[in-house]
């Protein structure tokens, strides 16, 4: 059964990570967010949850400015032809999230670590960055290198490229 918000947080706390979330209405797009979060400094997060022909899954946690060009993508993260989209249900069963609220926090629940995690250089440049808490409905600031901390924690080593459109680089693992 996949953790809750409020188990996210206490695990969390357990690794001494320390956040701070807003609530607001439900966001479904970056759009929405942009028009709806008011000012909450930080690097903001666009996540894809992806598929390739094989299946594996990769979240994408990109800065949400980023364009990313998903013609192209499968060739940078090594992936087995084109992306598309995971299910809802793949989005349920692997992260614990619906659509409308995939987060780099879904990894919590990605306790097989069947998810492929591709963070966005971008969003590196960043001192705090602000993910939703498994639901769409809060963004919660946490600083970058706790998110990595975070990442680590869950057994996650991401591969960090440049995902904006047109610039995409090597893959570099940390």
């Amino acid at each position: 059964m996949a953790l809750s918000r409020d188990d996210l947080f206490a695990f969390l706390d357990r690794q001494g990570i320390a956040t701070t979330t807003v609530e607001h209405p439900p966001l479904h797009t970056v759009e929405e967010s942009q028009a709806l979060r008011g000012a909450i400094p930080g690097g903001h997060t666009k996540n894809l949850c992806l598929k390739d022909k094989k299946g594996t899954i990769f979240l994408v946690v990109a800065e949400e400015t980023a364009a990313v060009d998903l013609k192209t993508l499968h060739k940078t993260i090594g992936a087995q032809g084109r992306l598309s989209f995971a299910s809802p249900d793949q989005m349920r069963a692997l992260l614990g999230v619906e659509p409308g609220s995939v987060t780099a926090f879904g990894l919590v629940n990605d306790g097989n670590h069947a998810v492929r995690l591709v963070l966005d250089a971008g969003l590196l440049q960043h001192d705090m960055v602000n993910c939703h808490p498994l639901t769409n409905r809060a963004t919660t600031t946490i600083a970058r290198e706790d998110l990595m901390a975070f990442f680590a924690a869950t057994g996650h080593t991401p591969a960090i490229v440049s995902l904006e459109a047109g610039e995409h680089g090597q893959v570099d693992d940390v």
